[in-house]
């Protein structure tokens, strides 16, 4: 008898028919689904349960893409901070002259404000250089006799009154600055109209002088040129007083101002055309003429 051992695995169905079997499954499956959308609930559920897996798998993705990101915008942003410091650094010098020029541009409307509101002439000088003399109070502008300036015009900015120029050279003047200590301008109170002069002292600050101690003077009051010198035009923003010192020991009280112009600021500055000098009457340039009686009482006292 011829005997075989048994097999060793149990064997199941062919694999082709295997094949053929789970081919037609699946064709079922897509056929039922797609008419009557049996599996949907499977599908989400499959969905749920698969959400944390596919998120897990694409944390290590998204680091490296995130990452990638980050160096790359950093490495952008360092040369896009390296070309803007660079531009920075070249237009540094053209913003400054722009911001300069526009300042200058401010003054000079001011200053010729200035002149229509105040109905007077006058040019204006660029101040180049101040001399190094710690003991006055100077400055030099760039116009001199060419331009037909003269010693003793009156100097102005758009706030106030500067100075005065002192000295005339071919193609430079020289002002003195109203806070030198040799210089002094008449001046009215614009509050009470009282008249007195003004002195500077060298170091910035201005003293009103000749003012008794029982003067009506506040502190704040401002200081216009009178015009009593025929130098400097009436009306002109001179000084504000900053402090008053009254001794009953003294006659005069002690009266410190400060300047209203930018005096040591600024670096155009305008000079006044001067004033054309007043004709004296004939009435006052001749001696009063002596009468009759005047004369026998002369005659009689010798």
């Amino acid at each position: 008898m011829d005997h075989q051992p048994p097999p060793f695995f149990k064997r199941g169905p062919a694999p082709l028919a295997r094949l053929s079997f789970y081919a037609m499954l699946s064709l079922a499956l897509l056929f039922f689904d797609s008419r009557f959308q049996t599996l949907e609930l499977l599908r989400q559920g499959v969905s749920l349960v698969t959400y944390p897996i596919q998120q897990a798998v694409h944390i290590p993705i998204e680091f490296l893409q995130k990452s990638a990101n980050y160096f790359s915008s950093l490495s952008r942003l360092e040369e896009e901070n390296a070309f803007l410091r660079r531009a920075r650094l070249s237009n540094a010098e053209t913003l400054l002259r722009t911001q300069q020029l526009e300042a200058e541009n401010e003054r000079l409307r001011k200053l010729l404000e200035v002149r229509e509101q105040k109905k007077i002439s006058g040019r204006v000088a660029q101040i180049i250089y101040a001399p190094r003399d710690p003991f006055s109070r100077r400055v030099v502008v760039d116009k001199g006799q060419q331009d037909r300036f003269s010693a003793g015009q009156p100097v102005v900015d758009d706030a106030g009154v500067v100075g005065q120029i002192t000295r005339v050279f071919p193609f430079v003047s020289e002002i003195t600055l109203i806070t030198d200590k040799n210089q002094a301008i008449p001046v009215q109170i614009l509050r009470t109209g009282q008249r007195s002069v003004v002195f500077g002292l060298g170091d910035g600050r201005l003293e009103l002088r000749f003012l008794p101690t029982n003067a009506d003077v506040q502190n704040g009051d401002i200081l216009m040129t009178s015009g009593l010198d025929g130098v400097f035009p009436g009306g002109l923003p001179v000084a504000r007083i900053s402090r008053i010192e009254r001794d009953t020991s003294y006659n005069f009280a002690r009266i410190y101002c400060l300047p209203l112009a930018g005096v040591e600021n600024f670096g155009e500055v305008m000079v006044l055309d001067p004033r054309e000098a007043l004709a004296i009457p004939e009435q006052l340039m001749q001696p009063p003429a002596l009468t009759a009686g005047s004369g026998v009482r002369r005659r009689s006292r010798r």
